[in-house]
């Protein structure tokens, strides 16, 4: 992380510093130029060479700066999104170890009765299996920034995989499965890698329960497409997302600026992680919504073996 930070700012530092020496040389040069020969500078029009170096030398000039502009807004809103980003761990952390340690000093009470032990109990292991899972997501994140894995290629059945995603995203949630209805055709199966394919699931259901209104209604769908693909959805009647922030949503640490979704926990981490995973899958993810309030539709674009469409690629 240091040495990629090292590289982001001595790549403009250089290019200024560069700016800045062309400049302070085509200034001394012209100067020396003009005051050694007079002659010259009686003439300058005719000299059509020495106007042409000097237009060449300012437009690098001012491309090098635009670039430094760029480089700069970059690392500012890098920057932004890693302090948004750090608000959002303390956040995630603070809470379940704050209910935690509330637990165990219940449970150091030597009349308390069973039935609320077993649910103080029952309450401890949500919150760890909730940090377990945000902390998953976080290394996740950080591994897929940094390197691009090969998957281990099974056949899979999406409908049983995606049984069990909802299974475990509904029980962290505290939601009966009901509130996610799978419509995927039990014979629909793909070659893929599961444990990735079952991080996408997962994490795609999570953001569709985490951000409906007060009444959960999840739709999870799966048909086979064209040119040998399986599209799978996921649809949520919730918050909706700004069409302007569509792309912007598989960004990392990236979190659509409204106060709905401030309000609801989260990092900006786990749409990137659908979306670099699914591309090391081979397929394509898109966010679609008809505006704030509208809900929105998670759209995953799988091939249905790796294999098969690389060939045909390279055909």
């Amino acid at each position: 992380m240091a040495a990629s930070i090292t590289r982001s700012i001595s790549l403009p530092i250089v290019l200024s510093s560069l700016a800045v020496t062309l400049s302070v040389a085509l200034v001394v040069g012209w100067t020396l130029l003009v005051l050694r020969n007079k002659t010259l500078a009686d003439d300058i029009v005719a000299n059509t060479w020495l106007l042409a170096v000097g237009i060449g030398a300012l437009i690098v000039i001012m491309t090098v700066l635009v670039l430094f502009s760029v480089f700069l807004v970059r690392q500012i809103v890098e920057v932004r999104r890693q302090t948004s980003f750090i608000d959002s761990v303390t956040h995630e952390l603070k809470s379940p170890l704050a209910a935690i340690k509330l637990c165990l000093e219940t449970l150091g009470r030597p009349d308390l009765p069973a039935p609320q032990h077993d649910r103080l109990r029952q309450m401890m292991l949500d919150d760890v299996e909730r940090l377990t899972g945000f902390i998953d997501r976080v290394l996740a994140a950080t591994r897929l920034a940094a390197e691009r894995s090969s998957h281990p290629l099974h056949e899979v059945a999406l409908a049983g995989l995606a049984r069990r995603c909802v299974a475990v995203v509904t029980r962290r949630a505290h939601q009966p499965e009901e509130v996610v209805r799978v419509d995927i055709p039990a014979d629909l199966i793909l070659v893929s890698d599961e444990v990735a394919l079952a991080a996408v699931l997962e994490n795609l259901i999570d953001n569709a329960v985490k951000y409906s209104q007060h009444h959960v209604e999840v739709e999870l769908s799966a048909r086979a497409g064209r040119k040998g693909e399986v599209v799978i959805e996921v649809r949520d009647h919730g918050i909706g997302i700004p069409r302007a922030q569509l792309r912007r949503v598989f960004d990392r640490f990236y979190r659509v600026p409204d106060e709905d979704v401030r309000t609801r926990r989260g990092t900006g981490l786990g749409l990137y992680v659908v979306s670099a995973l699914v591309r090391s899958l081979g397929g394509r993810v898109e966010a679609l919504s008809a505006g704030a309030g509208q809900g929105a539709t998670m759209r995953v674009t799988l091939p249905v073996h790796p294999r098969t469409r690389a060939l045909r690629l390279r055909g």
